[in-house]
């Protein structure tokens, strides 16, 4: 018998009880539609915390000042003085792996236009910083290195603060109070989201270093310093080469902590996707309990089909059917049974991920490695499955078989 023949014999049998047929199908179409689902979530939560992560910057490194213990008294990060401007230089001078550094520096200041006012973060830096943030300035321009210089009282209103400030109105030009102080707003940053830890990147202003240094925080040295490396791979160079910098001019000998420290971005974006991996795995492999709960269904319903076609195997047997040709025709029926499931569990794992997305605003991506997948596995299933009862029926004394009632 061809293939043709037999599939024709398979969907035939299989529509004679349509209803046992479609409730054999429901364990796979609940299995494959939930590894889709899952999957989905899973890889749209890992792009979305990616995202976020790419949002903070290019190829960047994070330099804090450090936690250090004066005498039995712990002094918690970014409250030294351990990083200041000459720190910097000496980053961008001396270090061949780093394209652009920037200072910083933040305090928390009451932001007051006419009758608006808001509470937010200052941060003080110079111009490269928003380079290295690869964060485009959407109306106005950025301050200057002459407004550096000069501590000009000018600022870079990020968006949250634009709109509760102004409204829809035009920011640039107006002046607002920062604390005490006129400054007069020069630009207004394109909106930037969430950072990876939930952070409002947008509620924040930008002012010269030296401005918030000599009238607001009194303060001389810097919290931190941005750093971006002229490549991803150069970024972990560039770590190792500025932890040996800084060491050095702050003459911290062997053994002894560091009182500052050097993040990596790309260590935190590896972080969050191994995470993502072992929670979609984990979510796809309870889900892929439901395929194998569906392939014993199908096992179930094979062997049932085998008892009560027992006669019909006879009679096909004692026409000339092989061995082979009985196997092969409730393998087929299995496999059919597991693709039509599949088939079906795809659309309903596409659209159970559409409803998330659409109810609870989650991240949902559905990728073709996954549907593959889904589809290969269903398929398997079915052949797994279906082996057994097929073996069986090939294997039935067709006179035994004849005499069957």
């Amino acid at each position: 018998m061809d293939f043709t023949a037999i599939l024709k014999i398979a969907i035939r049998a299989l529509t004679r009880n349509k209803m046992r047929s479609a409730l054999t199908m429901l364990g796979i179409i609940i299995g494959v539609g939930a590894v889709i689902a899952t999957v989905g979530v899973g890889q749209g939560a890992s792009q979305k915390v990616q995202d976020q992560i790419a949002s903070m910057g290019t190829n960047m490194l994070y330099i804090s000042a450090g936690s250090v213990n004066r005498g039995g008294l712990h002094i918690g990060i970014g409250a030294t003085k351990s990083l200041t401007q000459e720190d910097l230089k000496a980053i961008q001078e001396q270090i061949p792996t780093v394209a652009k550094a920037a200072p910083g520096s933040t305090a928390s200041q009451q932001i007051v236009s006419d009758n608006q006012n808001w509470n937010t973060r200052v941060t003080g830096t110079e111009p490269q910083y928003f380079e290295i943030r690869d964060w485009p300035i959407a109306s106005g321009s950025s301050f200057t290195e002459d407004d550096v210089n000069r501590a000009a009282d000018v600022v870079v209103l990020g968006e949250t603060v634009r709109q509760n400030l102004f409204g829809v109105s035009d920011a640039i030009g107006q002046t607002i109070r920062i604390g005490s102080l006129p400054f007069r707003i020069v630009g207004v940053l394109a909106p930037k989201g969430s950072s990876g830890m939930g952070q409002d990147q947008d509620d924040s202003v930008y002012i010269p270093i030296t401005t918030l240094q000599k009238k607001i925080s009194g303060q001389n040295w810097l919290q931190y310093i941005m750093v971006s490396a002229v490549s991803q791979p150069a970024s972990y160079a560039a770590q190792g080469q500025i932890t040996a910098l800084l060491r050095e001019r702050h003459q911290i000998r062997a053994g002894q902590d560091d009182d500052f420290s050097v993040r990596n971005l790309a260590d935190i974006a590896e972080l969050a996707d191994q995470s993502s991996q072992v929670m979609t795995l984990l979510l796809a492999s309870i889900a892929g309990v439901s395929l194998i709960v569906g392939g014993i269904g199908i096992m179930n319903i094979m062997l049932v089909s085998v008892t009560e076609r027992t006669r019909e195997i006879g009679i096909r047997m004692a026409i000339g059917a092989t061995e082979s040709d009985v196997q092969r025709q409730f393998l087929t029926e299995s496999v059919v049974l597991s693709i039509a499931g599949g088939a079906i569990g795809i659309l309903f794992g596409v659209a159970a991920s559409l409803v998330v997305t659409k109810v609870l605003g989650w991240p949902v991506l559905v990728s073709m490695m996954a549907v593959v997948a889904a589809v290969v596995f269903s398929m398997a299933t079915g052949v797994f499955f279906g082996f057994y009862p097929a073996r069986k029926a090939a294997r039935l004394d067709p006179i035994e078989a004849l005499r069957f009632e």
